[in-house]
């Protein structure tokens, strides 16, 4: 089995070095590139107003300058043309990427772009914060459990526009009490906050940025299941559509 690695934290991330683990525990043939440095954020965008850089750091490693969708298309429409990747991994993101993260997480994106190509795509995350500092995750919990998961998904038929969302929760890999799946969750909290600054000359700039709180999710959901110790597994579909709405949307727009 090929298996492209990629992320959105940076060819340098650590969450990237617990992911080529998890990689070599399935297969082999394991391929990475992977932005030159970090896109948190960047959802599923595209370099489209500058070139593409590529910078080989092996024999199967490779750094681009763009983001985590440029580096898939790279990845398996030019280094791996010949011989497409099987599965595609994305992550391990430091920090979980739940609820409405989903649509911002180049994390994420990187796997939205994997399955419309037709490559089954993996995206995974590590919670952090409650019981833990940014500073030390505790990547040894992906890196135990991580092929574990991959192998019990991959024994499993997909549908072609549906991806996987896996978040591991914030406790060591023994603590861990077991893997739900779950649905997108919804915060109940705004966490977005703008600080606002001044440069040395006295003009503003400003920093956007999470605060820490939980949220009171329901059951059933990623937030529940992190937040209990359990790993999430959530199968995000590329679909937007919200098909009840379409008949009524229908009749208003014809009366």
């Amino acid at each position: 089995m090929r298996i492209l690695v990629t992320n959105d934290d940076g060819i340098d991330a650590p969450g990237l070095h617990a992911l080529r683990q998890i990689a070599a525990g399935l297969s082999d043939d394991v391929w990475v590139v992977a932005p030159e440095t970090n896109h948190s954020g960047a959802g599923h965008s595209l370099s489209l107003h500058e070139p593409l850089r590529l910078r080989q750091l092996d024999a199967r490693s490779y750094a681009v300058r763009g983001t985590p969708t440029d580096s898939v298309i790279m990845g398996v429409r030019h280094i791996l043309k010949e011989k497409r990747p099987d599965l595609i991994l994305s992550g391990v993101n430091r920090g979980a990427n739940m609820a409405e993260d989903v649509t911002y997480s180049g994390t994420i994106a990187a796997c939205f772009e994997g399955t419309l190509i037709g490559i089954r795509s993996i995206a995974m995350s590590l919670s952090f914060g409650f019981e833990t500092s940014r500073d030390t995750p505790r990547w040894e919990t992906p890196i135990a459990h991580g092929a574990g998961v991959v192998r019990k998904l991959l024994a499993v038929e997909w549908p072609a526009n549906v991806l996987m969302n896996v978040n591991f929760p914030d406790r060591l890999p023994d603590q861990v009490a077991g893997i739900r799946v779950t649905s997108q969750g919804r915060r109940d909290q705004d966490l977005l906050a703008i600080d606002e600054r001044q440069d040395t000359w006295g003009n503003p700039y400003y920093w956007l940025g999470y605060s820490r709180r939980r949220s009171n999710p329901g059951p059933g959901t990623d937030l529940e299941a992190v937040y209990s110790g359990h790993i999430s597994v959530t199968p995000l579909y590329l679909n937007l559509t919200y098909k009840p709405m379409q008949d009524t949307l229908q009749a208003a727009l014809d009366a």
